[in-house]
């Protein structure tokens, strides 16, 4: 652990499309920071946002690496190895988008880098920020079975790479963090919709000690749906994403007012609206400014990113035999 940071940070973000342009607006808000700059190839891009957030436009981000402490990498996954790397070379923190890289021995590279130079490498995994989600420390006793889907009507950002690392990753990673057993095998398949890359997906995930995880993703999908429900010796836990809600169903010891049935306790707890992104920018800005880890680690994208790229592998093999 390193000594606190007192003074302003100053920060970037580099790539403002559409995720990016929130990412500097949440930094603009945050009263730790001062936000130097943003980045974009698109002058005109950069220039929109920068205007947005009282800051200085730029087209190359390493005209500004030597003026910031901390950065947010907003750009396509294939550029993320060579991005993160000048940042991390030139000294600064990094938030990286999920996923964290294109392969695994990238992001290995990454965090050997960062961890050489005591700087803060954090993965831009949202859900893991969801109130709901939360909401589950102190609830889980070893699950046994989780079922998770994640569906959502087809949008063109994000088809660089297919529905598992487009979608299903954040689900990945918040098993991986559910499930501290590791993975023994996995099954999957998928098929491109409407897109050259898959869009729908599913995947069967079993961990070591028993547990068992379905998977669902797809982005070729009529309505928006993200859920996940966890089932345990002693309570079956149902979580939805959009409304923030969690609810909590757990036996309890006496006879049920129903005959034949088991005495069940229901819980259920809703959340505000809130804002995972700013959380989760302001908790990169702490972990940087009182040099403690972050909540989601570069070891925790790549961990996420391995399982991915196995699901993919099987997809690939279903699709083309």
């Amino acid at each position: 652990m390193t000594e606190p940071i007192e003074r302003k940070l100053k920060a970037a973000v580099i790539g403002v499309g559409y995720l990016g342009r929130f990412h500097a607006q949440k930094y603009q808000s945050n009263p730790y920071v001062d936000l130097v700059g943003v980045v974009d190839t698109d002058a005109k891009a950069a220039a929109k946002v920068a205007a947005e957030v009282q800051s200085r436009a730029y087209t190359d981000y390493k005209e500004l690496l030597s003026q910031v402490d901390l950065v947010s990498i907003v750009v396509p996954t294939k550029y993320h190895y060579a991005v993160a790397k000048d940042c991390f070379n030139a000294g600064c923190h990094v938030l990286l988008e999920k996923p964290v890289t294109q392969t695994v021995a990238e992001a290995e590279e990454l965090i050997l880098l960062a961890d050489s130079k005591g700087l803060v490498f954090q993965v831009g995994h949202l859900e893991r920020f969801n109130p709901a989600v939360m909401a589950l420390k102190g609830v889980l006793n070893n699950p046994q079975f989780i079922e998770s889907h994640r569906l959502s009507p087809f949008k063109p950002r994000g088809t660089d790479v297919n529905v598992v690392l487009d979608l299903m990753i954040h689900d990945i990673d918040i098993l991986l963090s559910l499930v501290s057993h590791p993975l023994k095998t996995v099954n999957s398949v998928g098929v491109p919709v409407l897109s050259e890359e898959v869009d729908i997906a599913n995947a069967r995930l079993q961990f070591e000690n028993g547990c068992v995880a379905n998977v669902t993703a797809s982005r070729a999908s009529r309505e928006a749906m993200r859920k996940i429900r966890i089932f345990q010796q002693d309570a079956y836990i149902s979580i939805d994403y959009q409304s923030r809600k969690i609810s909590i169903y757990k036996k309890k010891k006496g006879l049920s007012l129903i005959p034949g049935l088991p005495n069940v306790a229901v819980e259920e707890r809703s959340f505000d609206q809130g804002d995972p992104l700013k959380d989760e920018i302001n908790a990169f800005v702490t972990a940087v400014r009182e040099g403690t880890p972050p909540v989601v680690s570069g070891e925790d994208g790549k961990r996420a990113l391995e399982v991915a790229i196995q699901i993919t592998g099987k997809l690939w093999h279903e699709v083309t035999e």
